[in-house]
């Protein structure tokens, strides 16, 4: 019996999750300056009793063809949410990188999982 663990490669890894979620939770998001993105929504993790969400960046067929030809991986976000005053869940940027690396260690550990 062979028990031995295979490790992903966080690109490959993502990349395989995104292609079995195609076209599925796509969200659009407004930053500050009222600029509109759609991301896919990847995953809802706890972290140290907060919540957080991995989305991937979409871009348009022509950036991505760009993105391919120099080499550019895809761009992964990882946002806490909190509430606002009315109740209302509200995605915001996770400034500690210390943290965003340990909530996409606990995705990549999901998407692991998720394929044995």
């Amino acid at each position: 019996m062979d028990n031995e663990k295979k490790i992903l490669d966080p690109d490959e890894a993502v990349e395989a999750f995104v292609d079995e979620a195609e076209d599925e939770d796509i969200i659009e998001l407004t930053d500050e300056d009222g600029v509109t993105s759609e991301f896919q929504h990847l995953a809802t993790l706890e972290h140290e009793g907060k919540d957080y969400v991995v989305l991937m960046a979409l871009s348009d067929e022509e950036s991505e063809e760009e993105n391919e030809e120099e080499g550019d991986d895809a761009e992964v976000l990882i946002l806490g949410i909190e509430q606002d005053e009315n109740g209302e869940d509200i995605y915001v940027s996770c400034d500690d990188d210390e943290i965003s690396q340990q909530v996409f260690d606990k995705f990549l550990k999901l998407l692991d999982e998720e394929e044995e």
